[in-house]
């Protein structure tokens, strides 16, 4: 059963996360090093590595995602419709239960802040993200490509592969899974 911590202990925790955020960004204007903040990284420059609050945060917000899903275990085979062929890789075939279902639930709280984005640029995306509890270090590639802006999620947890890929063009918003690799630097898996 997940504990669920009390609003002191998440206000705590959030004071102490913008704290740290507060000071290192501090450091790195103070060392002349370029704009801190979320432009950069956006903008394809190194990402930092999350502090373990934030990704203490992070993990606590993917444990309250998925509070309503089977707790994480082997990926097992589905039987599939006796008409249309099994399909033998993708999300369907490489995720377990708990990542399948929890899939849903991130691609619907996200399609839902997004959905009202006028003019939704790499920016704006990616403040909405951050909103959400999704952290900088677990969003890659949030560029834009043509009319949409497009980005991944990396939400591998507990020995999970889920992922997400999104794309918002302020008409259209699609956010479906995707699977990573286990372990390792993050790929969406081809």
């Amino acid at each position: 059963m997940t504990e669920i911590p009390s609003p002191k202990a998440l206000f705590t925790r959030s004071v102490s996360t913008l704290a740290a955020t507060a000071l290192a960004s501090l450091a790195l204007v103070a060392c002349g090093s370029e704009q801190a903040g979320t432009a950069s990284v956006r903008a394809g420059s190194s990402i930092p590595s999350p502090t373990p609050s934030s990704e203490a945060a992070f993990t606590a917000m993917l444990d309250r995602v998925a509070r309503s899903c089977p707790a994480p275990g082997p990926v097992e085979k589905h039987p599939g419709d006796a008409a249309a062929p099994a399909p033998t890789s993708g999300p369907e075939v490489e995720l377990n239960a708990r990542d399948w279902c929890a899939s849903a639930l991130h691609e619907e709280r996200i399609t839902r802040a997004v959905w009202e984005l006028a003019d939704p640029t790499p920016e704006k995306v990616g403040k909405v993200l951050n909103d959400l509890g999704y952290v900088d270090g677990r969003i890659h590639g949030l560029r834009q490509s043509g009319a949409a802006t497009t980005f991944a999620l990396d939400l591998r947890d507990k020995g999970g592969r889920l992922c997400l890929d999104g794309s918002v063009d302020g008409e259209r918003t699609m956010v479906t899974a995707c699977v990573a690799p286990p372990t390792g630097p993050f790929a969406v898996a081809k």
